[in-house]
């Protein structure tokens, strides 16, 4: 079914990143994905995606390479988090900032400085 912003229908809250990961941390950059996913779900979110750069084209203007500052040897990884609402998902990151799966602290494998984040109300859910 399709849900445009202010049609009535349950858009829900998207959480989103973009952050660089050193290409040979990819196997260690999945098993983040999945502990923090499994704090996510377990929060209230509906649905967690992690993506690991591929296809990812460096533009003549801006690209996602420039965006993350992203050095020899690394890639792009795309994520985002659905929530069924803004409210569940600010309930759920009071909780999470105190779960220790996501203060993995110096274990990441990604310079968290380069990393960008930030909250959307979707305006197409189809």
């Amino acid at each position: 079914m399709l849900h445009e912003a202010g049609d009535g229908g349950q858009c829900g809250y998207v959480d989103g990143l973009v952050l660089p990961v050193p290409q040979d941390k990819k196997d260690a950059y999945r098993a983040f994905a999945q502990t923090t996913a499994a704090a996510f779900l377990e929060h209230g979110a509906t649905r967690v995606v992690d993506t690991f750069g591929n296809d990812v084209p460096v533009g003549k203007i801006t690209d996602f390479h420039r965006a993350a500052k992203v050095h020899d040897g690394e890639t792009v990884a795309f994520g985002w988090i659905e929530w069924p609402s803004k409210q569940v998902r600010d309930t759920a990151w009071e909780r999470l900032m105190s779960d220790a799966r996501l203060s993995a602290g110096g274990d990441r494998p990604f310079d968290g400085k380069r990393m960008m984040f930030g909250a959307f109300v979707p305006v197409v859910d189809r």
